[in-house]
């Protein structure tokens, strides 16, 4: 039997695996039966492409490896539970889990997909099928809609589509958009394809998303992220899936929260919160702590320290005459700028780097990343203990980590042992009772009404919510 608690168990990342058929039905009934079939092609024949091809032609185009036996095959159960809303909300009890958020599984790929029509098409038919699927469990489940995010246009009509008129109240957007090098498309739509660059909306974007953000919070949704960089760096291995999956989820959730904190969008939008899914929390808790070690050495006015002017020159030479190797004697008179990086930013306004985000002292960087930002962690990693660990995150932090079943994917083998696998990291002695809470009920709680009050309404866990929502945060220690 799953572990029980006396609070309820919220799993705000489990996954359902698409019903092929109906997806595509809801495809034709969108936007025709002809894109529908483009969309089967494409699944069939482009992103399996690398199963139809020989090794040395997938040596010669460097195809990365994609997912193979991704879901759970032992247990028949398991893996029919996944598909069907209605048998995973009668298991919910025997799993252990009170509310449950379902993530797509192959239309994770929908907002990544390079052709207009068929990722805006895509979206929008995922999203109507699981508005419909799920209505009638919407008290212990809720679907995320796939949001686009090549622009913040069709962001913002999908987002309209999606939250609007189907009444979802979870979101996945696009966390990074994968673009041609112009220079490269300028070459052959071909070369463009072989190589691109990832967007991670907020510096040096190709577009301000700020009126996505800003229709985020007027429609009262949170952002949530769900990508993936395989295939990009060094997790394109043409033989190796499990090489380019070990910290790709982690990987592109850093460059998204990387990406809002330096470009200021935590600093514009204070009320928003941001979660970064199944990627853990080991990149966070790094992250933050580099934040602040490149602020108190390279924020503001301290940049200025290592400005080429401040060198004494006289100084300088005087030092290489007296302690320099004999090979070095003869060269002193092009001592001046050789020593360092001494390379000038074009204007004044490009020497702080963090000027997007106002920080006036190294504890703002908590305000505009710990506060924020929140982390879906998969039950059985041991780092998820580390978002707790107040002595050594800088300035007290806990990090916002919050219970994620994977639910539907090949790494959750047996879905009973979910809570078990969380709860292990009381009994290991890795953080407390009390962090334990906040993990599976206290964290997501407060996270998924920070934009909508009104979440759980009509949910099973309303009450024990609301209980929540009445307490500070420091009554919980």
């Amino acid at each position: 039997m799953p572990h029980r608690s006396d609070h309820p168990v919220i799993d705000s990342d489990g996954h359902v695996v698409e019903f092929m058929p109906a997806l595509l039905e809801s495809l034709a009934a969108v936007a025709g039966p002809a894109v529908a079939k483009r969309y089967q092609d494409f699944f069939e024949h482009g992103f399996l492409a690398w199963y139809s091809k020989t090794k040395n032609q997938r040596a010669h185009q460097r195809m990365t490896r994609g997912p193979w036996w991704a879901l759970p095959a032992e247990n028949t159960l398991d893996r029919a539970t996944a598909s069907l809303p209605r048998l995973l909300y009668h298991r919910l009890d025997e799993i252990g889990i009170d509310y449950a958020v379902m993530y797509p599984s192959t239309t994770l790929i929908a907002p990544e997909l390079s052709d207009e029509e068929l990722r805006r098409s895509v979206c929008r038919a995922v999203n109507v099928l699981h508005a419909e699927i799920f209505r009638e469990y919407r008290d212990r489940l809720t679907p995320a809609a796939v949001i686009p995010m090549h622009s913040p246009e069709e962001a913002i009509d999908e987002l309209d589509v999606a939250v609007g008129e189907l009444g979802h109240k979870v979101i996945m957007m696009a966390g990074v958009v994968r673009r041609p090098v112009p220079a490269a498309a300028e070459l052959s739509i071909e070369a463009a394809s072989y190589g691109g660059w990832i967007d991670s909306l907020a510096v040096d974007s190709e577009h301000d998303y700020d009126p996505v953000w800003k229709r985020c919070v007027e429609l009262g949704v949170s952002p949530t992220f769900h990508s993936t960089l395989q295939g990009f760096g060094t997790r394109a291995s043409i033989s190796n899936y499990v090489f380019n999956h070990l910290g790709a989820f982690a990987a592109a959730g850093e460059a998204t929260a990387r990406a809002l904190f330096l470009g200021g969008v935590t600093r514009r939008f204070p009320s928003l919160r941001f979660a970064f899914l199944e990627g853990g929390v080991g990149w966070a808790c790094n992250l933050y702590s580099d934040l602040v070690g490149h602020w108190e050495k390279r924020g503001g006015d301290r940049v200025r320290a290592y400005d080429p002017s401040a060198i004494d020159g006289e100084l300088l030479v005087d030092l290489f005459e007296r302690y320099s190797e004999p090979s070095y004697r003869d060269k002193l008179n092009q001592i001046t700028g050789s020593v360092g990086l001494h390379v000038t930013p074009e204007d004044e306004s490009a020497l702080d780097e963090f000027s997007a985000c106002r920080i006036e002292r190294a504890e703002d960087i908590r305000t505009l990343f710990a506060d924020p930002f929140v982390f879906g962690c998969e039950a059985d990693d041991p780092i998820n203990a580390w978002a707790f660990n107040e002595k050594l995150n800088p300035f007290g932090a806990r990090m916002a980590a919050i219970f994620s079943s994977d639910i539907g994917h090949w790494d959750v083998p047996d879905v009973t042992r979910v809570t078990d696998e969380a709860w292990a990291m009381v009994e290991h002695g890795f953080i407390s009772e009390r962090d334990y809470r906040d993990f599976t009920f206290a964290t997501p709680g407060r996270f998924w009404t920070a934009n909508r009050p009104d979440f759980f309404h009509g949910t099973a866990v309303e009450s024990a919510v609301a209980t929540l929502l009445s307490e500070s945060p420091e009554s919980e220690t």
